[in-house]
């Protein structure tokens, strides 16, 4: 059986998505930070992680991207999982005054909070927020994580469906020692830096531009050693493996200070 590890506790969302993305039976490690789940499979103990790295309404998430410049395993995988956020405690919508979630679920469900003037508590996952309003057995405290989360810890669904936009989706890499093959329908992601210098990024995208090769994202975070200077991450349709592409990723090379491939995978659509 397959291992994989995840963020969270039973019932996250990183842990349906991926038992989405696999489509037979696998086995779920739970872990407490996204750097204890890369380690997992990077010491051989889980064959994949899973990592969000954006959602549609909240966009990028910045502790997975800084993850994803130092490890050594690939993006062998994406999956675009649809977030269905509910209010979840022991109490009525009327004695809730204290909501606890992740940041990213508070951000999304912002509109609903604010409308029923909660006061915000962050916590470090959706599904974990369900166990600490669990152990707290206090009506006016409730948390908003996935109804998975509300049934695998026996806490009742207050509100359903309480996101700013119902059509919220996080997306999902996943990682392993492995490298994939192409399959003609792939996504391929790098980062890299770049001479601070009027052009240098103009330069960078014009190679995709003269290879008519679409760019789906682009991305840049703090290079966290030098101030104001940037790493960029960025997806673009096609394989390292394709000639053209591989051509086009050497010159590309040429231009920057630093490059490095994440890895190329199956694109996924959403559903």
């Amino acid at each position: 059986m397959i291992n994989v590890s995840f963020q969270g506790e039973r019932g996250a969302y990183s842990e349906a998505a991926a038992r989405s993305f696999f489509k037979e039976e696998i086995q779920t490690i739970p872990f407490v930070s996204f750097a204890d789940v890369l380690d997992s499979t990077t010491k051989d103990n889980t064959e994949y992680s899973i990592l969000p790295v954006e959602n549609s309404i909240e966009g990028s998430v910045g502790e997975s991207y800084d993850l994803l410049y130092s490890t050594s395993l690939y993006a062998t995988g994406e999956v675009y999982h649809r977030i269905e956020h509910c209010l979840i405690g022991i109490g009525k919508i009327e004695d809730v005054d204290t909501v606890y979630s992740h940041p990213q679920a508070l951000g999304q469900c912002r509109k609903f909070i604010e409308a029923h003037n909660l006061k915000t508590i962050p916590s470090y996952d959706t599904a974990g927020s369900v166990k600490i309003v669990k152990e707290l057995n206090k009506k006016n405290c409730a948390c908003i994580a996935s109804k998975a989360a509300s049934k695998i810890n026996d806490v009742p669904i207050i509100a359903e469906n309480i996101a700013n936009n119902l059509n919220n989706y996080t997306r999902f890499l996943i990682l392993s020692k492995k490298e994939t093959d192409e399959t003609g329908n792939d996504k391929t992601s790098i980062i890299f830096s770049i001479k601070h210098e009027p052009g240098s990024l103009y330069r960078i995208i014009d190679h995709f531009h003269k290879n008519n090769v679409n760019l789906t994202k682009i991305e840049s975070r703090p290079t966290k050693s030098n101030t104001w200077e940037y790493n960029f991450y960025v997806d673009f349709e096609g394989h390292q493996k394709n000639s053209k592409i591989s051509e086009m990723l050497e010159n590309i090379k040429k231009e920057t200070l630093f490059m490095k491939v994440l890895g190329s995978y199956r694109s996924d659509k959403l559903s």
